[in-house]
């Protein structure tokens, strides 16, 4: 993939400013420009940004409908009503289940979880769902996740006696079902101040609000902060204000006490023994949550996050990652069949958008198909799979666009869609792919820029190999967790050389392995740039270039620096 490179480089109050915090906070100015680059200007929000605090987390009697929903929990319990706690099938959907069942089984037995099988019962509430909530007596069901446009269902529950506070995350359409309570940050009528959440963090400030209702100690909820550090990282959403407190203190309880289902699929994956990172979760920890929901059902993962015995928990995610085994052989399948259809369609070559469509796709994996074409292609991806005379999909998108604005665009021809900015998913009749297409396509067109269709490494700062120190690197790991809205910093060193040992490595000789010089400072640097062999033949010839990377720790060599190299650009290139 070929980068453009995007860089602002400070104005001198820009740079002035960052000098005078450098000097408060006893840190280089070119760490301090970054934080003033995130809107931290002060000593004290410097602080705040260092260390999160859990007191700062919001009032969660500030959501709309909040105390309707304690209330409602807290009849529920006083009448010993059956309470069903019903989730979505992702990662965010299985953690926000667990983390609300843990929590509310220590005070109350009668109680139970349901997550809806995707391929028998798809995506929300399901007729089947309403009838073994019916069967087995439940009077209010808990929803995580998904609800947010399940009017007919929802009223079809209240029909059958059954009351829903739903916990949702994802946009509304203009009428919200008839629930006891909607608890959804994105509401339009809702002044919470944060809007951003996942569905966990949601399912977390109700516990969190019926704990402050109850007089339960803050401290209980600490244990469950490690489900709402998974969900943050796998759901991607902005790690900022609420997030980063809740993801910070989760990464804590995630690396020092994890529950016994996160230890074990920790420990099937390789991570124990070492600091676990948003990265962990988002390629390791979470996609070995998702696969049970992907290849077979996910009421597996939540049967091994709630799991109280440590060999039990291990069992299950031996299983677990089984599917994910599964689940990465059907992905690469399908990803391979996808590019070639690509290759072959001109038409789709030149669009801003891609829309395709397999009625052999498995339903389970085309998220991550989408998700793969759209970090190929650079375009907003639209993947979709048959279920009898409906196909059913997911979008995904790229920086700065609006996939979920461009579905809800065709909305009339849409049977069901939801989600947000960046990932969508959707279901019409297979008839009306074509015209769906059409519409989609014609919407990116007039709405996306030449920006958003173009790879960009945003950097963050121009610097030299003396630059990089012990000091620096410490300070450096003080801005995670990483994520949206605060990505971890991309930094180039211009007119760097081969230190002369230099080397192509990997099972298929497709990374490098480097030593490199830079002009100014004569500093020596190890650095691995994964995928990118293409460029060794340059890097050999000992002429100078450019490279944008992130600065990490070498796991082969504790203590030692190493640079993540994203891109390597010819000097001339400048």
């Amino acid at each position: 993939m070929q980068f453009k490179w995007k860089y602002e480089p400070p104005t001198p109050e820009h740079q002035k400013a960052a000098n005078e915090l450098a000097e408060k906070i006893n840190m280089n100015p070119i760490l301090a420009s970054l934080l003033i680059r995130r809107g931290i200007t002060t000593e004290s929000a410097a602080k705040r940004f260092f260390r999160p605090q859990l007191s700062d987390l919001i009032n969660p009697f500030l959501m709309k409908d909040m105390d309707i929903a304690v209330d409602r929990l807290n009849d529920a319990m006083g009448r010993k009503e059956r309470i069903l706690v019903y989730g979505d099938y992702d990662v965010d959907g299985c953690t926000a289940v667990a983390l609300v069942y843990k929590f509310l089984q220590q005070f109350y037995s009668n109680i139970d979880y349901y997550i809806p099988d995707r391929y028998d019962e798809g995506y929300g509430i399901s007729q089947k769902g309403l009838e073994y909530a019916k069967a087995t007596g439940v009077k209010l069901i808990i929803i995580l996740d998904c609800g947010i446009k399940a009017i007919d269902e929802i009223a079809q529950a209240k029909e059958l006696g059954i009351d829903f506070i739903i916990c949702d995350h994802h946009v509304p359409d203009e009428q919200l079902p008839d629930a006891v309570a909607v608890l959804n940050p994105k509401r339009p009528d809702d002044t919470y101040p944060f809007k951003d959440l996942c569905g966990c963090g949601v399912g977390f400030k109700l516990m969190q609000a019926f704990a402050k209702n109850n007089g339960i100690p803050f401290a209980r909820l600490i244990p469950l902060l490690d489900f709402c550090a998974v969900s943050i990282a796998a759901d991607l959403v902005q790690i900022t204000d609420e997030n980063r407190i809740l993801a910070f203190h989760g990464l804590k309880q995630l690396n020092q006490n994890p529950s016994l289902g996160l230890k074990a699929i920790i420990d099937i994956c390789g991570l124990n023994g070492r600091e676990i990172s948003m990265s962990d979760i988002i390629f390791k920890i979470g996609p070995r949550i998702n696969a049970s929901g992907r290849v077979e059902n996910g009421k597996a993962s939540v049967d091994l996050l709630i799991d109280k015995d440590y060999t039990s928990a291990l069992e299950k995610a031996i299983h677990i990652n089984e599917y994910n085994e599964q689940r990465k052989d059907i992905d690469k399948q399908m990803t391979d069949e996808a590019n070639h259809i690509v290759e072959k369609l001109e038409s789709q070559r030149h669009q801003s958008a891609i829309v395709l469509y397999d009625e052999n796709w498995k339903k389970g994996v085309i998220g991550i198909v989408a998700s793969r074409l759209t970090e190929i292609y650079f375009r907003p991806t639209v993947v979709l799979t048959r279920n009898g005379n409906l196909a059913t999909g997911s979008a995904r998108s790229v920086a700065g666009f609006d996939v979920y604005a461009a579905i809800k665009n065709c909305r009339d021809l849409l049977l069901n869609f939801g989600g947000h900015t960046y990932a969508a998913g959707l279901t019409l009749k297979w008839d009306d792919i074509k015209t769906f297409r059409e519409r989609f396509q014609k919407y990116v067109d007039e709405h996306i820029t030449s920006e958003q269709r173009e790879a960009m490494l945003d950097i963050d700062a121009i610097i030299d190999f003396r630059d990089i120190t012990k000091k620096m690197h410490n300070d450096l790991k003080k801005f995670a967790p990483f994520g949206p809205s605060n990505p971890k910093p991309l930094f180039a060193t211009l007119g760097v050389y081969d230190f002369g040992t230099s080397k192509v490595v990997g099972r298929s000789q497709e990374h490098i392995k480097l030593e490199l010089v830079d002009t100014k400072s004569n500093n020596v640097m190890n650095g691995i740039a994964f995928g990118q062999s293409g460029a060794a033949r340059y890097i050999k010839s000992k002429r100078a270039f450019d490279i944008a990377y992130t600065i990490e720790d070498n796991t082969f060599k504790h203590g030692n620096i190493q640079l993540h190299i994203e891109d390597i650009r010819p000097e001339e290139e400048e």
